[in-house]
């Protein structure tokens, strides 16, 4: 009965620090954003086409602060793979950036890349999947990968931290090897849920 106790305990005590998890900021000690950043210079990508995003905000910061890159702030998704297939065409290599939410603005216009056979790598921080406070977000959140997909998008996801940069190398070589879109889904267990001070 003591042991049972204790198990019973355990848990509760798990429980709690998953609730506390699942709030928290990302830990400004990440180093997730500046290996994109390294790989986005890599790649020789200078063009970075982008809607202002929080999840994204220090590569936005590292982005904005190199001379060698181009940052063009979008008033829309959909801009931006216009944006890079102009780009590309004019011998330049780009990434896109975005939340979840902004995916359902683009469904249209992924096909000129696919019809057109341009690299459009976009890099996708999730909203409605983990934690999740806002039910808005929630429909979009889980048809990401399944409407991109559909589009003829290879979409991979990186769900904890040492799995950003792996996967975000491998979204940009597919992308230019493969002249196509692809994208990474940036996990929001590895963001952290927004809460706006709703518990």
């Amino acid at each position: 009965m003591k042991a049972r106790a204790q198990d019973v305990g355990a848990i509760k005590e798990r429980e709690t620090m998953d609730q506390h998890s699942i709030d928290k900021a990302p830990d400004a000690a990440a180093e997730w954003p500046d290996q994109i950043y390294s790989l986005l210079k890599s790649h020789n990508i200078t063009q970075v086409a982008l809607v202002p995003d929080a999840g994204h905000s220090r590569l936005i910061r590292r982005c904005l602060a190199d001379n060698e890159m181009k940052v063009v702030t979008l008033t829309t998704e959909e801009e931006g793979i216009a944006l890079l297939q102009g780009a590309w065409l004019g011998g330049a290599k780009g990434v896109l950036l975005m939340q979840s939410s902004g995916v359902g603005n683009c469904i249209n216009m992924l096909s000129l890349s696919i019809m057109h056979r341009c690299p459009l790598p976009m890099l996708v921080t999730m909203r409605g999947d983990f934690g999740e406070f806002n039910p808005a977000q929630v429909p979009m959140g889980n048809a990401t990968q399944t409407v991109l997909e559909a589009m003829g998008t290879l979409v991979r996801r990186a769900d904890t931290p040492e799995d950003i940069a792996p996967t975000v190398n491998a979204t940009i070589r597919l992308a230019f090897n493969t002249f196509r879109p692809t994208a990474t889904l940036i996990g929001q267990r590895v963001l952290g849920a927004k809460t706006f001070g709703k518990d």
